[in-house]
């Protein structure tokens, strides 16, 4: 059985057609070709865009030169109502002294302390998964939500701000694509940016929860008596060559995104995993196995998920929740004999890079056995980025690593997982790789 992916379009369609299907599914809205292509051309009357998909100039891009490349406006255009100037959207200096502040609080010793949170919500969302047939991707997201607000506030999904930002997300969820028709479409600074206005409305009102809990939380730490979570070590946490800390809106701006980047994409990715391992009920079984090492509740315990840390890394390779990245070239160049103008979008895309015809071996298969293969070890180095790559690599990439195998081994340890006749879900990209329809699965207490 292979997993299940987005039909391509024809490799020529007219700009409005290809308008129509980006808006509606970036996926299904790009060729087969990509698939093989090292580098692609697409051309529009306002600018030019390459998909690359050679590792060597990836890594120039991403690694050696990532200052003359800086993540594109164009991106940043349909999600600046929610996420304002948040680390995901800047450039240059304010996105360097962003990550100055940031970093810390995701270092390898942090999420040990984070681990007791992780693992609080994992127990809650084994509480709350009802058996029989169930949409897992809600399931998951609500999980998601949860491990999000405990590590950051120090609070459960049931707390009413927290439930508040969860239902409002959803809604925004499900009416912001990923692109809106300013980033095809150069527009001045002062028109309207063609946001929907229940986009706007949503993304007003979650940004006014948080900054109830963001504000609430600088009166904590200033009367001392703050919890010691990601917030309060964010807040508290000065520049080293300012010495500045945030503000509580520049803080209402990182909050946004913490909860976009931790909840979405850790949603979409073990919603995924759970449908592979329902289609592979052998691995599934190694994976629930492997579970019986969570009788010993502390961090060490992740040294001993090994096969589950697998599994969702090759979840991770089929889905990758951002399926696509966009930079933008600061001047001239020249790629594959090609002359790259300054402006042009270079657009990287770990979907098609993930399973790229040329560089992985089986790669539209689901095999978790291929990271200790030569092949596997290789494409690991070099053709593999769900958390994008160097300096702007996702900061919370360590955290998610966490998150995933925890609650993937939580929940098999305890349900099993079977696909249900008739519902196969369709990826589709929206904020992240979700599917059309939801992903339904047979879920039934493990014996």
């Amino acid at each position: 059985m292979i997993p299940p992916k987005p039909p391509s379009r024809p490799d020529r369609v007219s700009l409005w057609r290809y308008l129509k299907l980006f808006r509606r599914d970036i996926l299904s809205a790009q060729p087969a070709r990509l698939y093989r292509a090292w580098m692609a051309e697409f051309r529009t009357p306002f600018f030019r865009s390459y998909l690359l998909n050679q590792p060597s100039l990836i890594e120039t891009v991403l690694k050696t030169r990532p200052d003359d490349f800086p993540k594109s406006d164009r991106v940043g255009e349909g999600l600046r109502p929610l996420l304002g100037n948040s680390v995901f959207l800047t450039n240059g200096e304010t996105w360097k002294r962003q990550r100055r502040i940031i970093d810390p609080a995701f270092e390898g010793g942090r999420l040990r302390d984070t681990f007791p949170a992780m693992w609080d919500a994992g127990e809650a969302a084994l509480a709350r998964l009802p058996e029989g047939e169930v949409e897992i991707e809600e399931q998951m997201s609500h999980a998601a939500a949860d491990v999000i607000f405990r590590t950051l506030f120090s609070i459960p999904i049931e707390n009413e701000i927290a439930a508040q930002v969860f239902s409002e997300f959803r809604d925004y969820q499900r009416t912001q694509p990923i692109l809106n028709a300013a980033a095809f479409v150069p527009l001045p600074r002062w028109m309207p940016r063609g946001h929907r206005a229940r986009t706007r409305a949503t993304a007003r009102s979650i940004r006014a929860l948080i900054t109830r809990l963001t504000a609430a939380r600088m009166v904590e730490i200033e009367a001392g008596t703050a919890p010691d979570d990601l917030a309060t070590k964010i807040m508290t946490t000065a520049d080293p060559e300012t010495g500045e800390t945030f503000s509580t809106e520049e803080m209402v701006d990182q909050v946004a995104i913490f909860f976009l980047a931790g909840h979405e994409t850790s949603a979409s990715a073990l919603a995924w995993t759970l449908y592979l391992l329902a289609m592979y009920p052998d691995w599934q079984d190694r994976v629930a196995e492997e579970a019986v090492a969570l009788e010993n509740q502390d961090f060490s315990v992740m040294s001993k998920l090994k096969l589950s840390r697998d599994v969702f890394r090759e979840a991770l390779r089929l889905y990758p929740p951002v399926p696509m990245m966009v930079r933008e070239a600061t001047c001239p160049e020249q790629f594959r004999d090609r002359d790259i103008a300054k402006g042009s979008q270079m657009v990287l895309s770990p979907w098609h890079l993930h399973r790229h015809e040329r560089l992985w071996e089986n790669p539209d298969g689901f095999d978790p056995g291929r990271w200790v293969t030569e092949n596997g070890k290789q494409c690991l180095r070099e053709a593999y980025m769900p958390f994008s790559a160097g300096p702007r690599v996702c900061t919370g990439a360590g955290f998610a690593m966490v998150e995933g195998p925890l609650l993937l081994s939580m929940l098999l340890r305890r349900f099993r997982f079977e696909r249900i006749e008739g519902k196969v879900p369709v990826p589709v990209a929206h904020l992240t790789v979700r599917a059309e329809e939801g992903i339904w699965l047979r879920v039934s207490r493990r014996k």
